[in-house]
């Protein structure tokens, strides 16, 4: 075997080696996981709602999950190269706002099951993101925008915030805490729904 011959072998076997190493590693899927039962049902505050779908900034409409350093540049919004959501962060936060107010003891109506009077609200997702304060400490925030109406007639409309500490810097982290402001957002909701007043003026 030449030496030419031996040094083509040897560059193959390079490439191939390097192939095989930058192979893209599997992504970890996250989700929010089961709703947890809750321990002490609130009384429903409407007989039946329609929810609809939330909506939100087209960032939200893919299953990325975005992280900001928030101490380095909180205008630089980072995804997680090897993590993503199971389904996009506005449908989870639907099914989640629709499972706490089942829970609850509403009845929650989609709007193709909607009837004359039933009350209907409207969620707008302004931030979802787990938010780095420093290299080893992050949070889950979630800030969104619940309009209530009834025959098209604006009832209320109030802003929530939730932050919840990530117990660990990486998406796990923050998937766990973006879960637990999302659930403490929906707790918000459904005692705000209790206080208003949708009989007709």
């Amino acid at each position: 075997m030449t030496v030419a011959n031996t040094l083509s072998i040897l560059a193959a076997v390079l490439v191939l080696a390097g192939c095989a190493s930058s192979k893209t590693q599997e992504a970890t899927t996250f989700d929010f996981g089961p709703a947890a039962a809750q321990q002490a049902p609130a009384t429903a505050a409407l007989p039946a709602i329609v929810v609809m779908d939330a909506t939100g900034p087209a960032a939200l409409e893919n299953e990325r999950m975005y992280y900001r350093l928030n101490y380095a540049n909180a205008l630089e919004a980072r995804t997680y190269a090897n993590s993503r959501w199971a389904s996009n962060p506005l449908q989870m936060v639907t099914q989640r706002m629709k499972a706490r107010l089942s829970q609850s003891g509403m009845k929650v109506l989609s709007a193709t099951d909607a009837s004359t009077g039933v009350p209907l609200l409207r969620v707008e997702v302004d931030d979802f993101v787990h938010a780095f304060s420093s290299a080893g400490q992050s949070e889950g925030q979630v800030t969104l925008r619940a309009s209530l109406f009834s025959d098209h007639r604006l009832l209320d409309q109030r802003t929530f915030t939730r932050t919840t500490p990530a117990p660990s810097a990486d998406a796990a982290g923050g998937a766990r805490a973006l879960a637990a402001s999302t659930d403490a957002v929906a707790a918000d909701i459904q005692a705000w729904l209790a206080t208003v007043d949708t009989r007709k003026r």
